[in-house]
């Protein structure tokens, strides 16, 4: 009976989160999933600041090689440890330390991108805001909340480059009501990239990450535009060919 209790109130935790998320808006995600560069310093962003804490479970790194990365780079750039090419992307912390510190175990990230989505956007629209939306917040055991996600157990793990920022409300009068509107960010301390740096280095990892949902996207459209005119050219000459077929028939 507890653990259906502890289910529910999870359940519900996640949907409050949802709702809360879905109804800040989301900023668009710039598309980059075509962008060899982008995704493999998005890859490199994901190895040296999620992967301490989340896993990628059905990706392995010798699929970089997908997206211009030889194996020789993945040893050089992305393996620590004792982790070989074939491995697949295991978090470093032990799941259940990570679960005492963050209050959850932190989920693993593969699909992440695809799950993600809503009503405010898609599923990289959704990671794109929230990783660009961490403020300080003194009351939290993180020490960091945020916009997107209410209340959220992760810290800002690229405080470091974006800085620390404050959010700005505005107060305003609707329907009789005070409420406070998110107007923008105020830097309180520089990062060591600039906010355009700090985006476009965020647009890169929620490209990785859109593009190890599923790695075979790119490939799939290719073919699938092949396949496309196949098939007007084929329905051509399948229209001609009865055409003629049936022209001497009384």
């Amino acid at each position: 009976m507890k653990k259906i209790i502890l289910t529910l109130l999870i359940a519900v935790g996640l949907a409050t989160a949802a709702q809360a998320s879905e109804e800040f808006h989301w900023d668009k995600a710039p598309s980059k999933v075509n962008d060899l560069p982008s995704l493999q310093n998005g890859a490199k962003l994901f190895v040296n600041y999620c992967v301490g804490c989340h896993s990628a479970a059905f990706m392995r790194y010798n699929r970089l090689k997908d997206i211009g990365l030889s194996d020789q780079q993945v040893k050089d750039n992305m393996l620590f440890t004792t982790d070989k090419v074939g491995d697949t992307m295991k978090a470093n912390v032990n799941p259940r330390e990570a679960k005492d510190w963050f209050g959850a175990t932190p989920p693993d990230l593969t699909l992440i991108a695809r799950s993600r989505s809503g009503h405010g956007g898609t599923g990289p629209d959704y990671l794109y805001t929230y990783m660009r939306t961490f403020y300080r917040d003194p009351a939290k055991a993180t020490g960091w909340n945020n916009l997107a996600f209410p209340n959220v157990g992760m810290p800002n793990v690229l405080w470091q480059l974006q800085g620390d920022r404050e959010p700005v409300f505005e107060t305003q009068e609707e329907h009789g009501h005070k409420v406070e509107v998110f107007k923008g960010w105020k830097q309180v301390t520089p990062g060591t990239m600039t906010p355009q740096e700090f985006d476009e280095a965020t647009a890169d990892l929620v490209a990785y990450l859109e593009w190890m949902g599923e790695p075979g996207q790119n490939s799939r459209v290719r073919v699938g535009v092949w396949v496309l005119l196949f098939l007007v050219v084929f329905t051509v000459i399948a229209w001609r060919l009865n055409a003629a077929y049936w022209k001497d028939v009384t």
